[in-house]
């Protein structure tokens, strides 16, 4: 274990740049499906509400195993989480391509779904406690809303290359893009194998015997210092909000744009659509600093409540625009569409960053994974419930009528983030994280830049 007080500690440029490089692989292998998923799981001969219901699946397993995952990154160390979040993905790609070329029909692919989950779930939270962890040790001064800035322009443009190769590989044969995707996760997992060790964390044993006891622990820390925080437990409600719809706008916008022009047949504009919506997040993330700079943009809970409500208003309109669009296709209403998405990708880019930076400033470094993870959980939770949901509407009624009811179930985050905001006057500059008890009251722990 690195001395963390010693001299020869990693520079902070070389934690940064680690980060970037290794989340940079993964997205770009991830992002190989995103925008033929949903045709490859219709051309294996599932219906829409069958592609949610196996999404759903997904984020079931993601809730499952969101804490227990929780208590690897906390106790095994951040880098074990990732490496295994990676390996299972792996597994769960090609379990997604033997269902396809076996006809193992949708059990095949639910239990893919759960292993995709279940993988996920080792990742998320992991990495950015490592990154926080490294960079704190290392006693970097600047200001981490700007790393996961960058970090989010390296996710654009790995879903960028990712989305739009994998929509052009689609059109070839849409089982490529898992192959490819399976060979740059391999890939992945030998550069962050190479690359990346736990600093500012010390790892301890994980054993059997005490595994429930561990997870328990956790899930009470994650409580304590997460649903039990005034300023974090609105977020986590914004989570579930914003994630039992976001999920599935995603992933039935690729028919639905399909439909819109009149030609299911383009793969490749999927694929464009997925690739666009990545060079919209990269825009909105190069934006981050311009923004935080402005009077207006000091406040981290003004910028989100704005973008909250950005997100349903565009939702909203993307639905109207397919109701008032004519049956067979139009070119009007799918350029509409995609310039209604172009904006949210940037709406959520800008505010991705700025979030990532307040929910970190008030979580104490030994719990960072964990309310990480419970934020996760509730993303997580509320995509298991809506995904189905929505696709059995999109069946029974339509997809545009779906994009309007999602856009009136996220207005709620709105006010969730004003309700965060109230419960603390901590600028955006600097942050304090915070003990808060059963009473709501809280104590600062330690100072953090955001």
């Amino acid at each position: 274990m690195t001395d963390l007080n010693s001299a020869t500690a990693p520079a902070s440029t070389h934690i940064i740049r680690t980060y970037l490089i290794t989340s940079g692989l993964f997205t770009l292998a991830t992002a190989m499906i995103w925008g033929v998923n949903t045709l490859f799981l219709l051309d294996a001969g599932l219906d829409i509400f069958g592609v949610m219901v196996v999404n759903g699946i997904y984020s079931i397993g993601q809730v499952l195993f969101e804490v227990p995952t929780g208590v690897v990154a906390d106790t095994i160390g951040r880098r074990a989480s990732f490496l295994f979040g990676i390996a299972t993905l792996l597994v769960s790609t090609l379990l997604y391509l033997a269902s396809a070329v076996y006809n193992w029909g949708i059990g095949g692919f639910i239990a893919g779904s759960v292993l995709l989950g279940i993988g996920y779930t080792f990742q998320t939270g992991a990495v950015d406690a490592w990154l926080i962890d490294a960079l704190d040790a290392s006693e970097y001064k600047g200001r981490t809303d700007a790393v996961f800035a960058r970090g989010g322009i390296i996710f654009g443009i790995a879903m960028l290359s990712g989305t739009l190769a994998g929509g052009f590989l689609g059109q070839i044969n849409l089982a490529v893009p898992y192959i490819t995707r399976s060979i740059i996760l391999t890939v992945a997992f030998t550069t962050t194998f190479l690359l990346m060790h736990d600093i500012g964390f010390e790892p301890r044993k994980l054993r059997a015997s005490h595994f429930l006891t561990d997870t328990k622990s956790i899930f009470d820390a994650g409580v304590r210092f997460g649903w039990r925080n005034p300023v974090i437990k609105p977020l986590l409600l914004v989570s579930m909000a914003q994630g039992s719809f976001f999920m599935y706008f995603f992933y039935a916008s690729q028919p639905y744009i399909l439909d819109l022009l009149g030609r299911p047949d383009l793969v490749w504009v999927s694929g464009a659509f997925a690739a666009l919506f990545g060079l919209s997040s990269l825009i909105g993330n190069l934006c981050v600093n311009l923004i935080t700079r402005t009077k207006w943009g000091e406040s981290a809970p003004r910028v989100l409540i704005a973008g909250a409500v950005a997100f349903s208003i565009l939702a909203l309109l993307a639905g109207l625009t397919g109701l008032l669009s004519p049956a067979g296709g139009s070119v009007t209403g799918f350029a509409v569409v995609m310039v209604l998405i172009f904006i949210l990708g940037a709406v959520m880019g800008l505010v991705g960053p700025i979030r990532q930076g307040y929910i970190n400033a008030y979580i104490p470094s030994k719990q960072r994974a964990t309310v990480l993870s419970l934020d996760s959980f509730f993303s997580d939770a509320g995509g298991a419930m809506g995904q189905p949901v929505f696709g059995w509407l999109a069946r029974s009624i339509s997809t545009p009528v779906t994009y309007i009811i999602g856009g009136v179930v996220t207005s709620i985050a709105a006010p969730l983030y004003m309700r965060s905001g109230r419960n603390t006057e901590v600028a955006i500059d600097v942050g304090s994280a915070v003990e808060c008890a059963r009473d709501g009251t809280c104590e600062p722990i330690e100072s953090v830049k955001i």
